[in-house]
């Protein structure tokens, strides 16, 4: 099979950095949004959702798609940001006060000293229930 030459009119793997990128956080964003109300993922769980389909990624990266978007996607719908925590349940430290207070409005099960979600029971993987 013949190489293609980048820049002539063949198929490339390498493809523009921020076009990848917006790929990227376009898929991220697009599962959070399915993450039902009392419900949470972790990072790792939505990076390795995300990389079954587009092959890369991880939990930072997924971070730093949340902390760069603007908390409400194009329709003006809030993205609900506050159910995504690390893998011992933790909201972002930065943002702890407030992503407690919505996951506890949407009755997410939380730990006994209200500081994390309790995962065995709030995680939630697409497909799962709906």
């Amino acid at each position: 099979m013949a190489r293609r030459t980048p820049g002539r009119g063949g198929d490339d793997d390498r493809a523009d950095p921020r076009a990848l990128a917006q790929e990227y956080a376009t898929a991220v964003l697009d599962l959070v949004r399915r993450v039902p109300p009392a419900r949470a993922m972790t990072y790792g769980l939505v990076a390795e959702i995300v990389a079954e389909s587009l092959g890369r990624g991880g939990p930072r990266q997924v971070g730093q798609v949340l902390a760069g978007s603007s908390g409400v996607d194009d329709d003006g719908a809030p993205v609900p940001w506050w159910r995504i925590v690390n893998a011992a349940g933790s909201p972002p430290a930065h943002h702890l006060d407030a992503a407690l207070a919505e996951l506890r409005a949407e009755g997410c099960p939380l730990s006994r000293d209200g500081r994390r979600v309790d995962l065995r029971r709030a995680v939630w993987f697409p497909g799962a229930d709906g």
